[in-house]
């Protein structure tokens, strides 16, 4: 991110890898999410959870500036990376990419091999000596666990896969160009129940290397995998009838599932809305 990147040593030592500050995102004159302050921590696992059209996948794509790609998308408010506007224009919104890497609802390996597949961004990166790429896809797809399920047939195309081994790909393909934080937009909701367990096993198996948010409307699978949860629900604008999203309570998530602070919460949390 050129004349605002982070030093290593600054990154190593803060605990607080995002902080938001009066985050609102506006797609036109829709305002789709208000008032967002939150701070994600470190080598934690954070859920946004709440009904649909609250923001959450909005919101998460506000760390990595994926709304950049949406034409009447704008972001106001603040979301510092280790004490770094992400919005300032001196950022690289590809260099934050790199940095912050996404995996989709809808699992998305590209028409090619699985070695091609996770050899493709550290290839963009510069890497081009064959053994230093073998070396970069066998430590992805261990860190994925899918080493041992496909070292023998790496050349085969990863849409071959099933979902959950896709999925385990997509997730190798974000981190092979070493990555500090992984959002996950509701990665396990095509995905049978085993499947499943294997994405939840193995995002507590990473989050000693990476930071990860994700988005699930599953609220066993948040009290499961997070450290943190934050609620967001809807609220009808009177005026225009429309609904925004609203960042209601973000806590540890023990206390969310246990006892939230916010009424609002405890009804969702307790099915009795949404």
């Amino acid at each position: 991110m050129p004349d605002a990147t982070v030093p290593p040593e600054v990154a190593s030592r803060s605990t607080d890898v995002f902080t938001t500050r009066d985050v609102a995102v506006y797609y036109g004159q829709f305002r789709a999410v208000r008032d967002v302050n939150i701070t994600v921590h470190k080598n934690e696992i954070t859920a946004f959870i709440g009904p649909s059209g609250c923001g959450k996948s909005t919101m998460l794509r506000c760390f990595n500036r994926m709304n950049d790609l949406i034409p009447t998308a704008r972001v106001e408010g603040t979301v510092s990376y280790h004490g770094v506007n992400l919005y300032d224009p001196a950022v690289n919104a590809v260099e934050v990419r790199r940095r912050i890497g996404m995996v989709f609802q809808k699992a998305n390996p590209f028409p090619k091999s699985i070695y091609d597949n996770v050899a493709y961004g550290p290839r963009l990166s510069g890497i081009k000596k064959k053994s230093e790429l073998d070396a970069v896809v066998e430590k992805s797809l261990r860190g994925a666990a899918l080493w041992d399920e496909v070292k023998g047939r790496l050349k085969s195309g990863g849409l071959g896969l099933s979902g959950g081994q896709q999925q385990r790909l997509c997730i190798a393909r974000a981190i092979a160009v070493d990555p500090e934080v992984l959002l996950m937009d509701e990665p396990c909701s095509a995905l049978d129940p085993i499947a499943t367990a294997r994405i939840e096993d193995l995002m507590q198996e990473i989050k000693h290397e990476y930071t990860i948010i994700i988005v699930t409307h599953n609220m066993q699978q948040a009290g499961r995998v997070s450290d943190r949860t934050a609620f967001f629900t809807t609220e009808v604008n009177t005026e225009s009838d429309r609904r925004t999203g609203v960042l209601v309570e973000y806590d540890q998530t023990s206390k969310i599932f246990s006892n939230p602070a916010d009424e609002r919460t405890e009804a969702y949390i307790s099915g009795r809305f949404g």
